[in-house]
C-alpha cells in the first residue's frame, strides 16, 4: 500500500494539495470565520501549530487574483474539492475566489536590530505589492502607479511603508470592485525580536502605525485575520481598535482549527499503520486545552509518525523543543527565587501551580513580575489549563500542569541544564578547598547551598545528582575529574585525581536516602561499598598514596557526607 508524504514544514496550502501531502481538514474554519463576521481576529497559539498553513488555506479560498496577467478570473476551486468545506452549503462556497487578499508574514523580521528588522518587513510588503502587480494595467489606477512601483521597488520612505497596506487596499479595490481581506502572520514575532534585542520601542511605533491605517481606518477592509504566539495588549499597537477580536487558548471558538484532536491523531495513525503506537502518541503529544477541545502538537505528531513509519521501534523525542522560542523560559529561571523553583520542581513532578492570568501584556512588562513570565509560558504552549477561578476582585486563577511528556522533556532537559550552568558560573573555591583537605562539613555545606539553588525532582535518582556533582566540579582546575556511571564499569562513581602523583586521590561513591532520617545510613553504604569493592585500586596501581574517599547520600536537597581515608 502506498502511503501519502507526510507534510514536514510544508505550510503551502497550493502545495500540500497538489503534491499529495497527507491533509488533515480544518476547512471548516472557513465556515467558522463567515459565521462569526468579526473584522479583524487575532488568534494566539503556540508555535508550530499549523497558523502559516491555515492562512494560506484562507488565501486560496478567498482569493481572486490572476494566475497571470492572461486570466483574470483564476480559481483555486479546485484545491477544495472533496474537502469538508465544500460540503457546508452555497452560502459559504459562494464566497470563493471572490476577494482580492493581502498576506503578509513578519516572521523573517526576527533580524540584530532595526534597521535589518525594517528592511525584512519592508521587502515583505513589496513582494505582495509584486504579487500584485497585475492591476497596474488598469487606467484607473494611471495616477497610483508611480507610487504604487516605489513601493514595488523598495525606493519608498519609512512613511510610504507604513500606510503601503492601506495604500494597496485601495488600489486593489478599485481594481475588483471589491473589499479587501488581509492576512497577517506572526504578528508579534518582530516585537518579540525588538525586545530581546534591545529596539522594542523602535519596533512597536513602526507596527503600531503599519497596523492602524490597515485595520482601524481602512473603508477597503473587507475583514482581517491575525496570528501570533501572544496576545499583545490594545494599548501597545492596536490603540482604538474596537473591532479586533481576540481569540486566545482560552476561548472556545474556532478551538479546533489549531492542533489535531484526538480523532485525528487516530486516523493519521490507522492510516499508517501505527494503531499501536496511540498511547504513546498521546503521552507524548497530547494534553493541550484550547477552548474546550483537547489536542495534539500537529509539528511533533507529524514528525514522530513519520519516524515511526521508518522504524516501528523509534523512541519519542521533543521535536517541538528546538523549534520553539525559549528566551524567555530562561529568563524565568535566571529570575527565579526559591518559590519558583519549588514550583518548577512541582510541575516536573506532575502536580499542579496555581497563577493569576493576565490575557492582555505587553513585552516590556514580562520581566515586571515572575506571574508575567508564568503567563507566557502559559500561552506559549508551555502548561496547559487543569481548572480556574476568579477571586473576590475579579482576578482570573488559572490551575497549571505540563501538558505531555515532550514538554516535561523539555524542562528535564533544558530547564535543569540552565540552573545547572548557573550553578557552575558560581566562585566554588571554598568547596573545592574543602574537597581537596578533607573537610567533609564544609563540603557537605557548600554542597547543600548549591542543591537549594538549583531544582530536583522527586523520580531523579542517583543520576540526577550524579550529573549535578560532576558539573559543580567542573572547574577542579588541576585537577583530573572522571565520571564512571556513563561507562557503567563498576567502578567507583566518580575520581578525582591531582595531575601530580605526590597529589591528593579522591574516591566519591553516591546513594540516594527514601526520607532525611536514612541520610546517615546511606553515606556509610556508600563509603563500605568503596571499601568492599576496592574502588581505590585502581588509584593506588597509577601511583597515588594519598586518597581521600566520599560515601554522599542525597534527599532532594539535603545531603550527608562521610569521609574515609
Amino acid at each position: 500500500m502506498d502511503f501519502k508524504p507526510l507534510p514536514i514544514g510544508i505550510d503551502n496550502f497550493e502545495m500540500l494539495i497538489t503534491r499529495g501531502y497527507y491533509f488533515v481538514d480544518k476547512t471548516l474554519f472557513i465556515k467558522d470565520l463567515l459565521d462569526n463576521k468579526s473584522s479583524v481576529n487575532l488568534f494566539t497559539r503556540p508555535r508550530r501549530f499549523g497558523k502559516t498553513l491555515n492562512m494560506s488555506m484562507l488565501q486560496h479560498f478567498f482569493e481572486n487574483s490572476p494566475k497571470d496577467n492572461n486570466d483574470s478570473n483564476f480559481s483555486s476551486a479546485y484545491l477544495f474539492e472533496n474537502l469538508n468545506i465544500m460540503k457546508a452549503g452555497e452560502e459559504y462556497i459562494s464566497h470563493m475566489g471572490q476577494y482580492p487578499v493581502i498576506n503578509l508574514s513578519l516572521k523573517s523580521a526576527k533580524q540584530p536590530n532595526f534597521e535589518l528588522a525594517y528592511i525584512s518587513i519592508r521587502r515583505r510588503i513589496a513582494e505582495e505589492f509584486k504579487r500584485h502587480e497585475y492591476i497596474l494595467g488598469n487606467k484607473e489606477l494611471h495616477h497610483e502607479k508611480e507610487r504604487y512601483l516605489k513601493i514595488l521597488k523598495e525606493e519608498g520612505e519609512e512613511g510610504d511603508y507604513i500606510d503601503s497596506l492601506y495604500f494597496l487596499c485601495e488600489c486593489l479595490e478599485k481594481y475588483h470592485n471589491k473589499k479587501v481581506i488581509i492576512l497577517i502572520d506572526e504578528y508579534d514575532v518582530p516585537l518579540e525580536n525588538a525586545f530581546f534585542e534591545g529596539f522594542y520601542g523602535r519596533m512597536i511605533a513602526f507596527i503600531r502605525s503599519l497596523f492602524e491605517s490597515a485595520l482601524k481606518t481602512n473603508s477597503s477592509l473587507e475583514f482581517a485575520v491575525m496570528t501570533g504566539c501572544l496576545r499583545i495588549s490594545r494599548e501597545s499597537i492596536f490603540t482604538g481598535l474596537n473591532n479586533l477580536d481576540i481569540i486566545s487558548i482560552l476561548n472556545e471558538h474556532y478551538d479546533e482549527y489549531f492542533g489535531f484532536t484526538q480523532n485525528e491523531v487516530s486516523k493519521i495513525l490507522d492510516d499508517y499503520g501505527l494503531g499501536d503506537k496511540e498511547e504513546l502518541t498521546k503521552n507524548w503529544y497530547n494534553g493541550y486545552l484550547f477552548g474546550q477541545a483537547q489536542v495534539y502538537n500537529p509539528w511533533s505528531v507529524v514528525k514522530f509518525v513519520k519516524d515511526l513509519y521508518k522504524n516501528k521501534n523509534v523512541f519519542p523525542t521533543s521535536y517541538w523543543a528546538n523549534t520553539s522560542s525559549n528566551s524567555i523560559v530562561k529568563s524565568l529561571i535566571e529570575r527565579a527565587d526559591t518559590i519558583t523553583k519549588k514550583e518548577i520542581e512541582l510541575l516536573i513532578e506532575g502536580k499542579t501551580i496555581e497563577k493569576p492570568v493576565h490575557e492582555d501584556i505587553t513585552y516590556d512588562e514580562i520581566y515586571d513580575s515572575i506571574d508575567n513570565l508564568w503567563n507566557f509560558m502559559f500561552f506559549t504552549g508551555y502548561f496547559k489549563k487543569v481548572s480556574e477561578r476568579i477571586n473576590e476582585t475579579n482576578q482570573k486563577y488559572l490551575s497549571l500542569e505540563i501538558p505531555n511528556e515532550e514538554v516535561k522533556y523539555i524542562f528535564r532537559t533544558k530547564i535543569l541544564k540552565w540552573f545547572q550552568d548557573k550553578v557552575k558560573a558560581k566562585d566554588l573555591s571554598k568547596m573545592y578547598t574543602a574537597i581537596i583537605d578533607g573537610d567533609e562539613k564544609i563540603f557537605e555545606a557548600e554542597l547543600e547551598r548549591l542543591l537549594m539553588e538549583t531544582i530536583s525532582f522527586n523520580d531523579a535518582y542517583e543520576n540526577f545528582y550524579h550529573g549535578f556533582v560532576v558539573g559543580a566540579l567542573a572547574n577542579m582546575h588541576n585537577y583530573i575529574v572522571k565520571s564512571n556511571r556513563e561507562g557503567g564499569s563498576g567502578r567507583s562513581d566518580v575520581f578525582i585525581k591531582s595531575v601530580s602523583l605526590r597529589g591528593i586521590a579522591i574516591v566519591i561513591e553516591f546513594k540516594i536516602a527514601k526520607d532525611i532520617d536514612d541520610l546517615e545510613k546511606k553515606a556509610t553504604e556508600a563509603i563500605k561499598q568503596i571499601e568492599t569493592k576496592g574502588y581505590d585500586q585502581e588509584l593506588r596501581s597509577e601511583g597515588y598514596k594519598n586518597i581521600i574517599k566520599y560515601g554522599i547520600s542525597f534527599c532532594q536537597k539535603d545531603c550527608y557526607i562521610i569521609k574515609s581515608n
